[in-house]
C-alpha cells in the first residue's frame, strides 16, 4: 500500500504560478511511477503529467506542455508539479496517484492515489 497526501492549491489569478506537492509514504513509493490527473465539475478525470521512478522520463498533456513541470525527490519521497502560466481552464482537483511500472496516461492504469487538491484559477 501507498499513501499519498496532496497539498499547495489555492486561488491564483490568470497568469500565476502554484506548485503542488504529493507526499508519499508506505511501500517504497520511490518505485513508483507517479502521475497528476485533474478534474473539474462535470468532466472526466484527465491525464495532466507523469514521472518514471528514477525522474528521469516524464509525459505531459499537450495542453500543459511548457508550462507544468513534474519533478520528483526520492529522498523525501515527494512528487511536484510546478504550474506556470495559469489559465482559468486549469481550474480543477489535481490527484497525486501512483502505479507500478512504465509511464501511464490513462487513470485506470493507476492503483493509488490522493484526496486531491482544488486549484482555482481567476480570470
Amino acid at each position: 500500500q501507498v499513501q499519498l497526501v496532496e497539498s499547495g492549491g489555492g486561488l491564483v489569478q490568470a497568469g500565476g504560478s502554484l506548485r503542488l506537492s504529493c507526499a508519499a509514504s508506505g511501500r517504497t513509493p520511490s518505485s513508483y511511477a507517479m502521475g497528476w490527473f485533474r478534474q473539474a465539475p462535470g468532466k472526466e478525470r484527465e491525464f495532466v503529467a507523469a514521472i518514471t521512478w528514477s525522474g528521469l522520463g516524464t509525459r505531459y498533456q499537450d495542453s500543459v506542455a511548457g508550462r507544468f513541470t513534474i519533478s520528483r525527490d526520492n529522498a523525501k519521497n515527494t512528487v511536484y508539479l510546478q504550474m506556470n502560466s495559469l489559465k482559468p481552464g486549469d481550474t480543477a482537483v489535481y490527484y497525486c496517484a501512483a502505479k507500478n511500472g512504465v509511464l501511464g496516461n490513462g487513470p485506470y492504469e493507476y492503483a493509488y492515489w490522493g484526496q486531491g487538491t482544488q486549484v482555482t484559477v481567476s480570470s
